[in-house]
């Protein structure tokens, strides 16, 4: 057994059904162990899909997900994905090739300081020296990644602690001079010294378990107190966030902990969906004015970052309890009155044990107002996908989209100006079925997080919507697609423009530089990739194009609509600070 295969036997432990690579020879023992242990290996076209890719397995299952790049610039590439899945605190592993040991530092191929790279984005980076060691790191990687605030791990594997020994000596023998000199001696003495120091204690054996994570529950004594409070509360709101869904399979406990609890809830993130399509509890639209009149605001793994003003939404006199796994979150910009370090989910599951069935009655009319200014806001929406234009409304678009969704889906988004119109409009069917980059806003996930979810939900449909500016990321993997029969269904809302910034830069500096795209031909180079491409540019064909586009994923080919729009208002001040 190599170094790969005691890499690929770690990984069977804990539950990873998939690894995610740019194929490298740095890496290429990993790889083959993994396939050979049952794990299905899904090569993409760049290496940042694949920490993407690996971020929607860990988001949608709990368990971390896997992805294995060579060294160097296959690291390197990465790291806007690590980044993200830094502070979407999804707990990622990241397998990094690396120069041979004894070549560090010495000018070989691809060798550079990697950990100096990663230290900054991830929870722990760590240069594994010895094959003993291999094992032993990566069941330590998989602690820390899910332990506390979940996140991204890093762990570089140099290149001859991979393959077998027998390899490794030969190249060394091949490096060695063979001459008598007291210069070659010293280095057939450090070569050979080297080596059985690498290889020491390879052949151990290593505790296969997998870690348990530890539960992060709150006090009795801040759940009593915040009882306490929501009792004297009347208008109390609850915003919930992807933390709360940490472990993902509580989320319908902690759905059905909402629900008993009766308190009007806002959902964000991994949460959205959490309620299902309809719930009288959930509301979608108005959130700022309803936490600016709540007296009583629950954050359920939800900082007070720039999505909340700051902290500003919420008035001064009003009660703020928080639940964050974070001590930084849990007091960033806003210090709540009552704070738990613990498990949002497992917070809000223990408050619902603590307060009386009855509660939710004093609450009819808070309810009724948040209904009726959903209502109100669902109307405006109506009316401005009835204007009509020379293209397709993209409001009237994202309105048969969501009509078009069935139960079984999981919408992944992508993009700037359309994406954030679908976001009003498009309504996850349950919980885990929305994906988004969250507070880093990263263009080009869409193809990485759609790759993982089909893998991860193959009988559900996965829907992605695109911007125009964000496909031009994405449009590579639709031969990944093709390939591994990942039947994803892509729309695309071309205005030809970067809108979301053109928006703010002509009306700000009256002038649209860098912000114009063209009207590509986006579906005929996924139909050249091996998918099925569509082009809709009439709201006729809305429905039908959107059909075709079904029936093709249907039997098994990735299809995508390249979907004309019309510009609108509906964004107007869509900057962000």
């Amino acid at each position: 057994m190599n170094g790969g295969d005691s890499i690929a036997r770690v990984l069977r432990v804990h539950g990873v059904e998939f690894l995610f690579t740019l194929c490298g020879g740095h890496i290429s023992p990993i790889l083959k162990g993994a396939k050979d242990t049952g794990i299905r290996v899904i090569d993409v076209r760049h290496e940042a899909t694949a920490v993407f890719a690996a971020d929607a397995v860990a988001r949608l299952t709990g368990i971390p997900g896997v992805a294995a790049v060579t060294a160097g610039p296959g690291a390197t590439n990465t790291i806007t994905a690590v980044k993200n899945a830094q502070l979407a605190q999804s707990p990622v592993v990241l397998l990094g090739g690396a120069a041979a040991t004894v070549l560090k530092g010495r000018g070989a191929l691809q060798d550079i300081d990697q950990m100096a790279l990663f230290k900054p984005h991830v929870k722990w980076a760590h240069a594994v020296t010895r094959v003993r060691d291999l094992a032993p790191a990566m069941r330590q990687a998989f602690q820390i990644a899910r332990s506390g605030v979940p996140g991204p791990v890093f762990v570089e594997c140099p290149v001859d602690l991979l393959y077998d020994e027998s390899v490794i000596r030969e190249w060394y023998a091949a490096s060695t001079p063979k001459g008598n000199a007291l210069s070659d001696r010293v280095v057939r003495a450090y070569l050979n010294r080297q080596a059985r120091r690498i290889f020491a204690g390879a052949d151990s054996a290593d505790d296969e378990s997998a870690n348990e994570v530890v539960p992060l529950p709150p006090s009795s004594g801040v759940i009593a107190r915040a009882a306490a409070r929501i009792v004297e509360a009347e208008r109390p709101l609850l915003v919930v966030g992807s933390q709360a869904l940490v472990d993902s399979s509580q989320a319908d406990a902690v759905a059905a902990a909402i629900e008993r609890i009766g308190m009007p809830v806002y959902l964000s993130g991994m949460a959205r969906g959490l309620m299902g399509l309809s719930h009288g509890l959930h509301h979608r639209h108005q959130r700022r004015n309803a936490l600016r009149e709540a007296d009583l605001v629950i954050l359920a793994g939800v900082p007070s970052d720039f999505r909340l003003d700051y902290g500003r939404l919420v008035r001064r006199n009003a009660c703020l309890i928080s639940a964050n796994r974070s001590r930084i979150d849990l007091k960033r910009n806003r210090r709540p009155d009552l704070g738990a370090i613990a498990d949002a989910g497992l917070f809000l599951r223990e408050i619902a044990d603590k307060l009386e069935p009855t509660i939710s009655a004093h609450w009819i009319e808070w309810r009724a107002l948040l209904a009726a200014r959903d209502a109100e806001r669902e109307a405006e929406i109506d009316a401005s996908a009835n204007q009509s234009g020379e293209f397709i409304n993209p409001v009237a678009l994202c309105r048969t989209i969501d009509a078009e969704l069935p139960d079984n889906s999981v919408i992944v988004a992508d993009g700037g100006d359309f994406v954030g119109t679908a976001s009003y409009i498009a309504r996850p069917r349950k919980p885990l079925s929305w994906l988004d980059p969250g507070v880093f806003g990263t263009l080009g996930c869409g193809a990485g997080f759609a790759l993982g979810a089909s893998l991860c939900r193959p009988d559900h449909e996965i829907w992605i919507l695109f911007g125009d500016g964000s496909v031009g990321y994405a449009l590579a993997e639709f031969d990944t697609f093709a390939r591994h029969k990942i039947p994803v269904i892509a729309v695309v809302g071309n205005d030809a423009s970067w809108a979301q910034i053109a928006r703010e830069q002509v009306k700000m500096l009256d002038d649209d530089v860098g912000t114009v795209l063209a009207r590509t031909d986006y579906h005929e180079v996924a139909a050249a990739l091996g998918g099925y491409g569509v082009l809709l540019q009439s709201a006729e064909q809305t429905a039908v194009r959107l059909q075709e586009a079904r029936h093709a994923a249907g039997d098994g080919v990735p299809a995508l609509v390249n979907a004309w729009l019309d510009r609108t208002d509906f964004r107007e001040g869509s900057l962000s600070m």
